[in-house]
């Protein structure tokens, strides 16, 4: 098979590779569809991964091809998505079946061979089952999307709360695309892109609601808008400390910070950024990847209800798709910003 096989710091090459033995409790997957997440460009490029050499992508779908000796059979020939994270089973979260926090975790595309590849081998347990009408580039956004849904039900915004969503890249849409659907009619929204700007209207976020950051103060906006008081729920999903201290300070009191994007460095906040927490008894609280436990009640079924219903298409986030031989310029156009994305994907032939 072939495979993108990550080397070192940025030596990806695409290689042919035996397909991957299957242990018994495995699927073996033929890839589909595959996204590149944000965190796959520094990894690849800046500050590689656990170990090498590695197949890099967490986030793909795809039709189990074959399964290891516990494995019921019947499964050949489904299609599948599949959540990246391999729980060890045995941590004290584990067994509370919170699994997004596994203390001793391996992950497909970061500490195991992941879906940059024409074939995977992945735990059964980490499959989700498709139904027809998902589309194997939606099935590979489920990842993405959990991770959005599972910040949504954390904070749990009320309806008649006024929401704000401070970061658009592909986690920021999702939310807004989530919020919209479970019935929160006062988004306001902040990105710094014209394409943002366009999505986050066909969603439903109209121009009055949207701040275009490279244009204008996002406080005075925000306040404008709120009679001073602020966001009862704030999503930071940038992962600055600037940005950080915006959401503190502009949440109203008693409201809720919920932190979701991924940190660019250290994070540093002013005395006075604490003392808002303090004085305006703000709950500020951190969300990490998805519930997957097989049950319908999780974030990955939540998001793929919501998508067999044809009540949300992630599809319209798709910006950019690539042949699987050409996947090297999706990393490339994100890497070096070419022009404007939001999700980039790359698709197999079957």
């Amino acid at each position: 098979m072939k495979a993108y096989i990550l080397h070192g710091i940025n030596d990806l090459r695409m290689e042919e590779r035996p397909i991957p033995p299957l242990e018994p409790s495995q699927a073996l997957i033929q890839v589909r569809a595959a996204g590149i997440c944000g965190s796959d460009i520094p990894r690849i490029f800046q500050t590689g991964t656990y170990s090498f050499p590695t197949v890099p992508g967490h986030e793909f779908a795809g039709v189990v091809a074959d399964v290891g000796a516990q494995v019921d059979r019947d499964w050949i020939g489904r299609p599948v998505g599949v959540f990246p994270l391999i729980p060890c089973g045995e941590c004290a979260p584990c067994k509370q079946k919170k699994y997004e926090l596994c203390r001793h975790y391996s992950y497909l595309g970061s500490r195991t061979d992941g879906g940059f590849a024409e074939y995977v081998a992945v735990p059964r347990d980490n499959l989700i089952a498709l139904p027809d009408n998902v589309s194997f580039e939606a099935a590979a956004m489920l990842e993405p999307m959990a991770v959005a849904v599972h910040a949504m039900r954390l904070a749990r915004p009320q309806p008649g709360q006024t929401v704000m969503v401070y970061g658009l890249g592909t986690i920021g849409l999702l939310l807004a695309m989530f919020l919209k659907e479970a019935g929160i009619t006062r988004v306001l929204a902040a990105g710094n892109k014209e394409r943002q700007k366009k999505l986050a209207s066909v969603l439903g976020i109209g121009e009055e609601d949207y701040c275009d950051t490279g244009e204008q103060a996002l406080k005075p906006w925000l306040l404008q808008r709120t009679d001073g008081a602020g966001a009862d729920v704030f999503f930071e999903c940038i992962g600055k400390s600037d940005t950080i201290a915006d959401a503190i300070d502009l949440t109203a009191p008693s409201g809720t910070v919920q932190m979701v994007g991924n940190p660019y460095g250290d994070i540093v906040l002013d005395k006075a950024v604490y003392w808002k927490i303090l004085r305006n008894q703000l709950t500020v609280r951190g969300s990490w990847n998805s519930s997957f436990t097989h049950e319908e009640s999780d974030d990955w079924h939540y998001a793929l209800k919501r998508m067999a219903e044809e009540r949300i298409d992630p599809e319209r986030l798709i910006t950019h798709r690539f042949p699987f031989e050409e996947l090297r310029q999706g990393l490339l156009l994100m890497r070096d910003k070419r022009e404007e994305y939001v999700k980039v994907m790359t698709i197999l032939d079957a």
